[in-house]
C-alpha cells in the first residue's frame, strides 16, 4: 500500500483509509462481527488509517473500533471528531464546540476506543455560536496534555480555517470529495495545499452511488439514510443513475469495478489527498483497496471528465438542514 503525508504535518497514511460509520449506522444492518473482522483485514492488507467519531451509532461506532483494535494499536492512525451532539434515542441536537464539551468529548472517546491518545482529532462541524479560536485553543490544550497528537477540522470555510491556523497547526481537513461532489475544486484544496493541510476526502464513493449498486430507489435499504438524501431522490436519482452508467463503460474497459475508477480519480487528484471509503463488509474492502493500484492515464482521465464532467451531478449533498452546516 502506497503511504501519503498529510499536508507537512509529518503524519503518514496509507494512501487509502477505511471510514467506519456505516459499522454502526446510517447504512442498513449492521454487523458486529463482520465490522471487526472488515477492520482486521484492512489492517493486515496495509491500511494504517482508520476514521470514526463519537457521533457515529452514539458512542458505539468507537466502542467497536476500539475493541477491533486490541493488539493492534500500534498499526494505525486513529482519527475520530466531536462536535455533532447526539441526544437520548440518537437526536441530533446541533453543534458544540465550547472547550468543556471538546475536552468532555476527547475523554469519552479516549475510554471508548481504549487508547490513551488519539492520532488525529477532528472538529466534525464548525460550531457557529463559538469563536473558532476557543475550539481550536482548546483541542490545541489536549495536545499539550498528550491526549491528542494532530488537529484537525472537517467542513470547514476557508476563513475558519486561516483563523484557526492562527491558534494551532491544522493537520488535515476532511471533506466530501468524489466525481460526485467536486466543490473543494473552488479554492479549498488549493487553500489546504498553501497551508500544508492534508486532504482527507470522505464518500469518495458518493455514499455508494458510483458503485452502481444502485440501479432504482427500491435498491435502498429500509431504515436507509440515502432514502433521504436529495441526490437519491426522484429524477436526480435517473439523472446520476446516467453518469454511473457511462462511469461502468469506462471501468469496463479499464478492466476495475466503478468503485475502483471512482477511487483511483480521487487519488489521482493530488499526493496530499487520501479518500476513506466505508465499508462494513470484507469483500468490498478488498475491492476498494485494490484501487490504489490503478494508474489512470491522462487519456483515461479526460474521458472520465467527458464521461462526468464537474458540476454533473443533479441534487444537494445533504438535505437542507444538513447543508446549513457544512462550509461555515
Amino acid at each position: 500500500m502506497e503511504m501519503r503525508m498529510l499536508g507537512t504535518s509529518g503524519l503518514e497514511v496509507s494512501a487509502l483509509g477505511l471510514g467506519c460509520m456505516g459499522m454502526s449506522e446510517f447504512y442498513g444492518t449492521a454487523d458486529r462481527a463482520e465490522s471487526i473482522a472488515t477492520i482486521h483485514k484492512a489492517i493486515a492488507e496495509g491500511c494504517t488509517f482508520l476514521d470514526t467519531a463519537d457521533m457515529y451509532g452514539s458512542g458505539h461506532n468507537e466502542e467497536l473500533v476500539g475493541q477491533a483494535l486490541h493488539g493492534l494499536r500500534d498499526r494505525v492512525v486513529l482519527a475520530t471528531k466531536f462536535g455533532n451532539v447526539r441526544g437520548p434515542g440518537g437526536s441530533f441536537l446541533g453543534v458544540d464546540g465550547s472547550p468543556a464539551y471538546v475536552r468532555k468529548c476527547c475523554d469519552d472517546s479516549l475510554r471508548r476506543l481504549r487508547v490513551d491518545v488519539i492520532d488525529l482529532y477532528y472538529q466534525h462541524r464548525v460550531d457557529p455560536k463559538t469563536p473558532i479560536e476557543e475550539t481550536i485553543g482548546a483541542m490545541a490544550g489536549l495536545v499539550k496534555e498528550g491526549k491528542v497528537k494532530h488537529l484537525g477540522m472537517s467542513e470547514a470555510a476557508p476563513e475558519t480555517i486561516h483563523r484557526a491556523v492562527k491558534v494551532h497547526p491544522i493537520a488535515a481537513l476532511q471533506t466530501e470529495y468524489s466525481l460526485w461532489s467536486r466543490d473543494p475544486e473552488e479554492g479549498l484544496l488549493e487553500l489546504c495545499r498553501e497551508l500544508g493541510i492534508g486532504f482527507v476526502a470522505y464518500s469518495p464513493l458518493g455514499r455508494g452511488f458510483l458503485t452502481g449498486q444502485f440501479r432504482k430507489f427500491e435498491d435502498i435499504p429500509e431504515g436507509d439514510y440515502r432514502r433521504n438524501a436529495p441526490r437519491f431522490q426522484g429524477e436526480n436519482f435517473e439523472k446520476n443513475l446516467s453518469l454511473v452508467k457511462a462511469v461502468e463503460t469506462i471501468a469496463t474497459e479499464k478492466g476495475c469495478t466503478p468503485s475502483q475508477l471512482a477511487l483511483a480519480w480521487v487519488l489521482s487528484r493530488g499526493k496530499d489527498i487520501v479518500p476513506i471509503p466505508g465499508t462494513k463488509r470484507r469483500k468490498y474492502l478488498s475491492e476498494n483497496l485494490a484501487a490504489a493500484g490503478i494508474e489512470l492515464t491522462a487519456s483515461d482521465l479526460d474521458r472520465i471528465e467527458t464521461a462526468f464532467p464537474k458540476g454533473a451531478t443533479s441534487g444537494m449533498r445533504y438535505p437542507a438542514a444538513s447543508m446549513a452546516a457544512v462550509n461555515r
